[in-house]
């Protein structure tokens, strides 16, 4: 089982940013990927972005293409969400979630762990 812990969210302005960190514990693999995923409330858990640790391949739905960017830092299996541009229409739960393999993919029930979430709020 893999761990996952959430950092970074909280409230901002619109326009504003924030950085958003997950770091993996536990039984990790040299290859995984990792993603962020947010839910509103009343609404379905959706992709925001995803990564593959070992191809570098990043994939990101379209509402945050040219504000967001997703990195990686493989020695301390960590993840990070780079805001930028943040809407009210961000704010949500944003939940790391980690796979082990090399092929990305957007669908929540492939992957195997969960963070417990961090919450953004977009102030208008």
């Amino acid at each position: 089982q893999v761990q996952l812990a959430e950092s970074g969210g909280g409230l901002v302005q619109v326009g504003g940013s924030l950085r958003l960190s997950c770091a993996a514990s536990g039984r990790t693999s040299s290859k995984y990927v990792m993603a962020w995923f947010r839910q509103a409330p009343g609404k379905e858990r959706d992709v925001v972005a995803v990564i593959s640790s070992s191809t570098g391949t990043t994939y990101y739905t379209d509402s945050v293409k040219g504000r967001f960017t997703i990195s990686n830092d493989n020695a301390k299996n960590t993840v990070f969400l780079q805001t930028t541009g943040l809407k009210p229409e961000d704010t949500a739960v944003y939940y790391c979630a980690w796979k082990r393999g090399a092929i990305i993919t957007t669908t929540p029930a492939l992957y195997t762990d969960w963070g417990q979430g961090t919450q953004v709020n977009v102030a208008s």
